[in-house]
């Protein structure tokens, strides 16, 4: 175990890739990388390295240096592993194993380290690890290569917003291919915490963790979990380690104090988080983890919203998180906690980041900031067994990867039919739906699920609208009549779209999920929005005006306004790209806030 001490995880300064699993020491592989193109049926030795990219930014990106708009098929990285990225990630392995980590490589990855293939994964959102210690060499001389192949005329692989054409157009963007989020590498015991999942329960004051280990498991080796807030120690639990799947229950006893309890729960308004520290003792070695929880519950009761078992009303944004210079990838660190920021001045309580799993370390800011959010997944445009295939499995290991998030309050598999385009007469594709809503539940019971989010639902727990209705009157009118609004969720939906496919038409919360889009026109009068204003005061009094008509509603339970930000062409942000106002912030706050 290193000897640095554990850092307080609650507390963090953003830049760990992995904020829920920290230890002390790691080391950031982000930077210069070789790179080439092409070669998609090469081996390493007769790829010919002839750039150099700077990693995590794709090389579509300016930020990458790069800058490569065509189709690129196939991608190749190089990098060596330093003497001095050994010691940062803790050192000679000695008994112990160097791990090698991958935030995200879209879509397809094989890894070799020093010739030998440490790893291949599938799935362009969700994180992998090689475990490369026994092809280090004693002498030093190590050296990682990444190929990616990522086919931008796939239509089976979950893209979301990653055009298939040439050039951007409507609502799609320039395409992502290879790394995209953090590569890192850590020194761990033989036997290490890989893996933690927080939950918590209210009524009972308790929190439990399911503790993940790699590598055997000895006679004799226990895990200790301690929980602290603001230095108080507030609950401790101690087992035996029998399996590498081991779960321990804490009660709060804090909890249980009459009206004391309400003052750990994590709300926008109060986001307390809780620190814990989890320590493995065997034998032979030892190990232990920072991590952080937020105590809360989200459900629903009837047509509310409930957050801590208290009707609460969602104010969201979709948020894109693309920037022009960078993609899908985060300009840097900062600039995840500034999106956060941004999104709270503007009176926002919820994100909807939108067709895309965000960096971990977004959600860490969201955790910490007090911002709600719904987490999506990039959408498939096809409906076959490979576009199944895929949805299920990398949908699966996002929602594992992130459901220890307090933030994260509604799950979102699927939006608008995207994959599902035939699924009101089609009862594969309904089933394809109410299938991975399905086990999106298993795997997480303690949040909402949105089968299809915007209509043809099936088996949502909440109903979602989607409505670009330029008049805001005619906006008020159709969401503020609980009749007429009824007679919509048992019918069509103002696209035209069946908003129930599968019967049910039961008692739920309505939420307005996308609206408003209006687009400010460019000097150059290349833009695209459902609808366009043409100075930025007619801008904000329409922006204003719809936010006003959803936040009015009664019947709605909440309402996310389109959108956060310019993207590319799409220029219906309530921010430039460069995330400068429009209009004055103060103006869209009171909106949002019905003030």
């Amino acid at each position: 175990m290193s000897a640095t001490p554990l850092p307080v995880a609650s507390t963090q300064d953003g830049t760990y890739p992995r904020p829920q699993l920290m230890r002390p020491d790691w080391a950031d592989l982000t930077g210069p990388w070789d790179f080439a193109l092409g070669a998609p049926d090469a081996q390493p030795a007769e790829v010919s390295f002839d750039r150099t990219i700077t990693v995590p930014f794709p090389p579509e990106s300016a930020a990458s240096g790069l800058a490569e708009s065509g189709m690129l098929h196939s991608v190749w990285y190089r990098r060596a592993i330093t003497a001095a990225d050994l010691a940062a990630a803790g050192g000679d392995a000695g008994d112990g194993r160097v791990l090698l980590h991958f935030g995200a490589v879209d879509w397809e990855a094989t890894v070799w380290v020093n010739g030998v293939v440490v790893a291949t994964h599938r799935g362009g959102q969700s994180p992998f690890t090689a475990d490369i210690t026994a092809v280090l060499r004693a002498d030093g001389g190590d050296e990682i290569v990444v190929h990616a192949v990522d086919d931008p005329e796939d239509v089976s692989i979950l893209r979301g917003k990653q055009d298939w054409r040439d050039q951007p157009h409507a609502i799609w963007y320039h395409r992502t291919t290879g790394i995209w989020q953090p590569v890192w590498l850590e020194v761990v015991p033989r036997t290490a915490i890989a893996r933690l999942g927080w939950d918590s329960d209210i009524p009972t004051a308790g929190v439990s963790v399911e503790v993940e280990l790699s590598g055997p498991v000895e006679d004799d080796a226990w895990l200790h979990v301690e929980l602290r807030h603001d230095g108080e120690i507030l609950a401790e639990a101690r087992t035996k380690v029998l399996s590498r799947f081991e779960t321990l229950r804490l009660t709060l006893p804090r909890q249980t104090n009459g009206q004391q309890h309400e003052e750990l729960l994590w709300s926008p308004e109060s986001p307390q988080l809780i620190d814990a520290v989890v320590r493995l003792a065997s034998p032979s070695s030892s190990d232990a983890v920072a991590s952080y929880l937020g105590m809360r519950s989200v459900g629903t009761d009837g047509t509310a919203f409930l957050l801590n078992d208290r009707p609460t009303r969602l104010r969201a944004v979709l948020a894109q998180n693309y920037w022009p210079e960078s993609h899908l990838a985060a300009p840097s660190a900062e600039a995840l906690r500034r999106e956060v920021e941004l999104i709270r001045e503007l009176g926002f309580n919820t994100a909807r980041v939108h067709q895309k799993a965000e960096d971990p370390r977004f959600l860490y800011w969201a955790d910490r900031l007090g911002l709600m959010v719904w987490a999506e997944t990039a959408s498939a445009y096809a409906f076959d067994r490979r576009a199944v295939t895929n949805l299920v499995s990398e949908w699966t290991s996002l929602v594992g990867r992130d459901q220890s998030h307090p933030s994260v309050i509604v799950w979102v598999p699927l939006n608008e039919s995207w994959g599902v385009q035939h699924i009101a007469h089609d009862p594969r594709q309904r089933a394809l739906s109410r299938s991975v809503a399905d086990i999106t539940r298993a795997l997480d019971g303690s949040r909402p699920v949105i089968s299809n989010d915007g209509w043809e639902h099936t088996r949502s727990d909440i109903w979602t609208i989607h409505d670009y209705e330029a008049r805001p009157e005619v906006l008020a009118a159709r969401y503020g009549d609980a009749a007429s609004l009824d007679a919509m969720i048992s019918g069509f939906g103002p696209a035209g779209r069946r908003i129930s496919v599968d019967g049910d038409t039961g008692v739920k919360p309505i939420m307005l999920t996308e609206f408003g889009g209006v687009s400010l026109r460019p000097a150059n009068g290349t833009d695209w929005g459902y609808s366009t204003a043409d100075t930025p005061e007619e801008f904000g009094d329409r922006v204003c005006a719809l936010i006003a008509a959803a936040e009015a509603a009664p019947p709605l339970s909440g309402f996310c306004y389109t959108q956060l930000t310019d993207t590319g062409q799409e220029t219906n942000g309530l921010l430039y790209d460069d995330r400068s106002p429009k209009v004055p912030v103060a103006a869209i706050r009171a909106a949002v806030l019905g003030q």
